[in-house]
């Protein structure tokens, strides 16, 4: 195995723990775990968002990733990020959460293409636009911990990097 297809393989290995965590970071169904929809929607003082809306934010931009990926057509980002803010509330809070994992189960079909080197949108190769989006997704679900702590919902009955 040459040393380019063995840096290949590690990523391709690592790139489905960067969606989920679990092992570097609290895993994405922790950090969603136990918490009602009215705890979802809740926006602590001083935060634009809750956890819900950082959801549905997430939400957006996986959709549009796999958009990308699944079509191969580039597609231009958005002109204001505020598009990619939906408006949700605690009614939306169960929708959210299947949202989230059907994306990311179409995201798992793909964080092991043998061709993350191929061109997929504008500069990008798959394998980097999987990888931003994998460190998209973490940053946000960090946010949502935050927002967890500081509305007292954390940490969940499975735990959650406490001890």
């Amino acid at each position: 195995m040459t040393h380019s297809s063995a840096s290949q393989l590690a990523f391709a290995r690592l790139l489905p723990r960067l969606y989920r965590g679990g092992q570097a970071y609290v895993g994405v169904e922790a950090s969603l775990s136990d918490l009602s929809a009215a705890q979802a929607a809740t926006r602590p003082d001083g935060l634009p968002h809750s956890v819900a809306g950082l959801l549905a934010h997430v939400n957006w931009w996986l959709g549009w990733m796999l958009e990308v990926v699944e079509t191969g057509a580039a597609a231009p980002y958005p002109a204001h990020a505020s598009v990619t803010w939906p408006e949700v509330g605690e009614a939306d809070w169960e929708r959210l959460k299947q949202e989230f994992y059907m994306l990311l189960a179409r995201v798992d079909t793909h964080t092991s293409r043998p061709d993350l080197q191929s061109p997929v949108n504008h500069d990008e190769t798959l394998g980097e636009l999987l990888a931003d989006f994998a460190l998209h997704t973490a940053h946000h679900f960090g946010q949502i911990i935050t927002v967890r702590q500081l509305i007292h919902a954390w940490p969940p009955a499975s735990g959650g990097d406490t001890w």
